[in-house]
C-alpha cells in the first residue's frame, strides 16, 4: 500500500511497480497532481501531461492510473512518433477514456514538428511532482529500506535528512550507499554507519542544520 499524508488516498500498491520503482509517499510534492488524475470525470481534456524528477514515482503513477481508468499511458513524448500520439490524443476525446503522457519537461519545451500535434498539446493541463519536502524524504527513505527488507531507526532518516540534497535521486543514491556499506561490513544501518559511509562518499553536508520540526511530519 501507498503511505499518505496529504488529504486523500488511493487505491494504491507498491507491487504495480517494476522491479526500479520506490514505494509511492503522498505528501505535498505530488499531492495536487495526485488528486487531478484522481478525478479523470473533471478534466477539461481527456489529456493531461505529468512531469517531474526521475525517482519521483511518476513512472509508477503512471502505470496506476492506467490499471485504475482503463486508460493510456505514454511514458516519454520520445517513445512513440508524433503522429501516433496525435492520433491517441484523437482517440482520447473521441472515446472519453483518459491519456496520460508523462515527460521530463512540459510540452512547450518539447521539439514538436507536427503543427496539429502541437496545436493539442497546447491545450493540455500539465501537471508537476516537486521534489520532496523534509516529510516525505524522510517517509520515503524508511519506505526504500523497507522494500529491501531493512528495518532502519526513525533517528537514521532523521539524521540523514537536514544534511542531504533534497532530491528523488540523492535519496536513492543514500539507500544504495546504506545497504552497501551494510552488507559489505556486516553491520546493521544505524546512524554511526551512516554518519560514516555517507560523509566518506560525500553524499551529506554535516555542517546543515535541521530546517524542519520532526513533530511537523506526523
Amino acid at each position: 500500500m501507498a503511505r499518505a499524508s496529504g488529504q486523500f488516498a488511493l487505491p494504491l500498491d507498491w507491487s504495480a511497480g517494476g522491479a526500479n520503482d520506490g514505494p509511492l509517499i503522498i505528501g505535498t510534492s505530488n499531492g495536487d497532481a495526485l488528486r487531478y488524475l484522481h478525478h479523470v470525470s473533471t478534466w477539461p481534456v481527456r489529456t493531461a501531461v505529468l512531469t517531474g524528477p526521475r525517482g519521483s514515482g511518476r513512472s509508477l503513477i503512471g502505470r496506476i492510473f492506467a490499471g485504475e481508468t482503463g486508460g493510456r499511458v505514454i511514458d516519454g513524448p520520445a517513445s512513440v512518433s508524433e503522429e501516433e500520439m496525435f492520433h491517441a490524443w484523437n482517440a482520447a476525446q473521441a472515446s472519453g477514456t483518459p491519456l496520460l503522457i508523462i515527460a521530463d519537461a512540459p510540452p512547450a519545451e518539447w521539439p514538436v514538428a507536427l503543427p496539429d500535434l502541437a496545436s493539442r498539446l497546447r491545450a493540455v493541463p500539465v501537471l508537476t511532482i516537486g521534489e520532496p519536502d523534509d516529510c516525505l524524504a524522510r517517509d520515503l527513505i524508511e519506505a526504500l529500506f523497507a522494500q529491501r527488507g531493512m528495518a532502519i531507526s526513525p533517528e537514521v532518516a532523521s539524521y540523514i535528512v537536514p544534511r542531504m540534497e533534497r532530491s528523488y535521486a540523492m535519496i536513492h543514491r543514500v539507500v544504495a550507499a546504506l545497504d552497501a556499506a551494510s552488507l559489505e561490513q556486516g553491520r546493521r544501518v544505524g546512524v554511526r554507519l551512516t554518519r560514516e559511509t555517507l560523509l566518506s562518499q560525500g553524499l551529506i553536508d554535516p555542517d546543515l542544520l535541521e530546517r524542519q520540526d520532526e513533530s511537523q511530519c506526523r
